[in-house]
Order: structure tokens, then sequence, then C-alpha cells
């Protein structure tokens, strides 16, 4: 049903996921687990998927914060959970809230700070990844909560590989060398949007051997994952949730 990611496992109070396609009741195209509402599936079926996927995290959906997001970068400090409309980053310092981002080939980043007891869910595509989403959200820990990087942790979720994401040079351009290659036989650039995610973590002051970087691809492993662009746009949304916990849950 989903992935937890290690590098959180030292902290008993952080309970992260990245769900995978496996475990709910939606038929095919979407095939099982569909948490995501924005798509053609019976709202009846996300539901209850996303209503198993809570419960096996020990949360109830009625404490999941997530956002109509629309490939920008605009964050939100949450201090309630509910659905909220054009962020893509939320983050929060409160307890018993379940802060969700979804995806189906766009890059999730989940990161706690451990001395604020802090947390992130970043919603990072290319156009985010572009963006700076993750630098910018680390800064504005920074500011919301007096975030360093040497108290995180991070974990940079799985997404379309660099092999299989090819764009033109109007999307490569905007991507540093260290982040794409041009590939003659497709006659286009691929981008690694890990890498580039990755690269702003390490921006912040967060040590390597405090993130986590998939080694899945939602492409290369489309029987476990979903992906937008290997499915021609008809598929399910998984999940990357994170949130932290206190003895009233």
């Amino acid at each position: 049903m989903f992935y937890q990611p290690a590098i959180f496992s030292h902290f008993p109070n952080v309970v992260t996921a990245e769900s995978t396609r496996h475990g709910g009741v939606s038929p095919a195209p979407y095939q099982s687990l569909n948490l995501g509402k924005n798509t053609d599936d019976d709202p009846a079926h996300i539901a209850e998927n996303r209503r198993r996927f809570c419960t096996a995290l020990g949360f109830q959906t009625d404490q999941l914060a997530l956002s109509r997001q629309v490939h920008g970068d605009q964050i939100l400090r949450v201090s309630q959970p509910g659905l909220f409309d054009g962020f893509d980053a939320l983050v929060t310092d409160q307890p018993g809230i379940l802060l969700a981002v979804s995806v189906a080939d766009c890059t999730p980043i989940l990161i706690f700070d451990q001395k604020n007891n802090a947390i992130a869910a970043v919603h990072a595509g290319w156009r985010g990844t572009m963006a700076g989403m993750v630098s910018k959200t680390l800064d504005y820990m920074a500011v919301q909560f007096g975030s360093h990087g040497a108290d995180c942790r991070a974990y940079v979720g799985t997404c379309i590989d660099e092999s299989s994401f090819a764009v033109g040079e109007e999307v490569a351009v905007a991507f540093g060398a260290e982040f794409k290659r041009f590939d003659a036989e497709k006659g286009q650039f691929l981008v690694d949007l890990k890498k580039a995610n990755l690269h702003q973590l390490l921006a912040f002051g967060l040590p390597m051997q405090q993130i986590e970087v998939s080694p899945y691809s939602t492409v290369l492993h489309n029987e476990h994952y979903f992906s937008h662009r290997h499915e021609g746009g008809v598929t399910g949304r998984m999940l990357a949730a994170i949130g932290t916990i206190n003895d009233e849950r």
C-alpha cells in the first residue's frame, strides 16, 4: 500500500508514507489505490482508498491537509486539516495534521525539522522544480519556525526518472547543465528532477546523509506507481504524506 522512508525511522513521533497503486478498490484504469480526486474515478472509491491509507498510518481522513495544486510556488502554513486551493507546498508545526501532496510523475518532497518539530510536504513538477519550490519552502520554514539545514531530514520521492523525462529545449533551458543531457536518438533533452530537487536541499545545508532519494520511477516501475505521462493522462494519483503525533492522537 505504501513505502515509508527510512530517513525518518529514528523519530517515533513522525509518520510518513508514499502510497503505491496497490491495496485499494478502484477498477482499471485507476487500479487500485487511487487517492486523487482530480480523476474520473468514482468518488466513493477514492473516499474508501483514502480511508484505508489514513487508517494504516493511524490517522483519520478528517486529519488530512491537502491543496489543489497548480504547479506554482505558493506555500501555506497549515493550522488545521482541510482542503486548500492554489498551494504546492504545505508546512506546519501542529501535531495531528497529516500533510499530503498528490503526484503521478511530479516529485514529492517530505521534510522534517527535528529541532522545531516542523514538517513540510512539497509538490514539484518541472515547473515547481524550476521555480525552486524546495528552496522556497525551506526558506519559508526558516522564517516561520527557525529551521536550519542541519536539523532537517528529507525524502525526495518517487517520480518520473531522468531517462523517461524527455523535454524540448523550451523546458530544458530552465535547468542547469548538471540536471540535463541531450539525447541525440530522441532529439530531446532528458531532465533529472530528483537530482535538481536534491541540489536544493543540499544548498540549504542539509547533509547528504540526512536525505533519502527514492530509487523508484513512476514510469520504469509503473506496475507499482501511477504515471500520468506513461499512461496517457488516464491514471490514478498517489499521495506522499507526513505528520507528527503526540499522546493526544
